[in-house]
């Protein structure tokens, strides 16, 4: 059987996100970089239940020139170290870059999935942006959406579950598992 995996956006799912000028930004550093609170759970929950927890970010402030690369990988260490995610995946371009990285479009997910051996079918994305939602919609993965903040806006490719936050979507995915707390029910074999 091929592993599977749950695809987690950075900014907005692992770690809170602070508004400039009404617009949610990543944190300016990892010093101010605070992690969504059910977020360590979380992560734990789905690698019980043997999920590989994988970290796919699109961070184009390093090519717009607001953020160094040395400041990104700092966040991402520290997201990645605190969280004992099993892998991160980084963008580092900008929408006009055209790249195949950079989220909607899939590159990070098949990237990972060569790397680890994933059947994207068995893979879950999950993310607080559209963007997020089309890049796993793309490659077959189930999705689901973290209302960040929660808004009754329609997500077109539409998920297959909205949540609050990522402790929700963890449960969800387990269930839809047919798992809870990493174990598989009875009712479900």
């Amino acid at each position: 059987m091929k592993s599977r995996a749950v695809f987690l956006d950075r900014d907005g799912v692992l770690n809170e996100t602070v508004y400039v000028d009404g617009i949610d930004c990543p944190p300016a550093d990892a010093h101010s970089l605070v992690l969504i609170p059910t977020a360590a759970e979380a992560v734990q929950r789905l690698r019980r239940a043997g999920f590989l927890c994988i970290c796919v970010t699109n961070q184009p402030d390093i090519a717009r020139g607001t953020r160094s690369v040395e400041n990104v990988m700092a966040m991402n260490l520290k997201v990645s170290t605190e969280l004992e995610l099993d892998d991160l995946f980084m963008c580092p371009h900008d929408t006009l870059d055209g790249c195949s990285c950079r989220k909607p479009k899939p590159g990070m997910l098949i990237a990972a999935a060569k790397k680890w051996g994933l059947e994207l079918a068995n893979c879950w994305m999950v993310g607080d942006r559209k963007t997020d939602i089309a890049a796993g919609y793309a490659v077959g993965c189930r999705t689901v959406f973290v209302r960040n903040p929660p808004t009754g806006d329609a997500i077109n490719p539409t998920p297959d579950f909205v949540c609050t936050d990522v402790g929700e979507a963890s449960r969800h995915i387990l269930t839809a598992a047919g798992m809870t707390n990493g174990k598989v029910n009875d009712h479900h074999r």
